[in-house]
């Protein structure tokens, strides 16, 4: 999946959280957000407010949890394992391992998502 096709795939799905979202996907989105909020950081910062920060924040908010929620599921894994990210210092380590494992095939969310062992790629 391309850089457009995730940040396409993930305001499409805004608050999906059935399915699945490949490895690519889910990264292109993370690095989306990233540098959204960079850029929203240090246009508040420069303007001496930081409520377009916010607004930002908020607006990618929803849409990263039910990308990442997908992602768990592609792993095999249920989207109620995002809430370790509470459990202090361990769970982020543990939820980033998470994300970075491989897709597999068909499982119980569905079909392997793009590029995957046992997907069907389109173009």
């Amino acid at each position: 999946m391309s850089y457009t096709q995730a940040i396409a795939d993930g305001f499409s799905k805004y608050v999906q959280f059935s399915g699945r979202s490949s490895r690519s996907a889910y990264w292109w989105w993370a690095l989306f957000a990233f540098v959204v909020g960079a850029v929203t950081y240090g246009i508040g910062a420069a303007i001496g407010t930081m409520v377009l920060y916010y607004i930002a924040t908020l607006a990618l908010l929803l849409p990263g949890i039910a990308v990442g929620v997908r992602r768990l599921h592609d792993t095999g894994r249920s989207g109620w394992w995002y809430l370790i990210v509470f459990v202090p210092v361990i769970g982020g380590f543990v939820l980033l391992f998470f994300f970075i494992q491989p897709s597999g095939p068909a499982n119980e969310y569905g079909a392997a998502p793009d590029g995957a062992p046992g997907a069907e790629v389109t173009l």
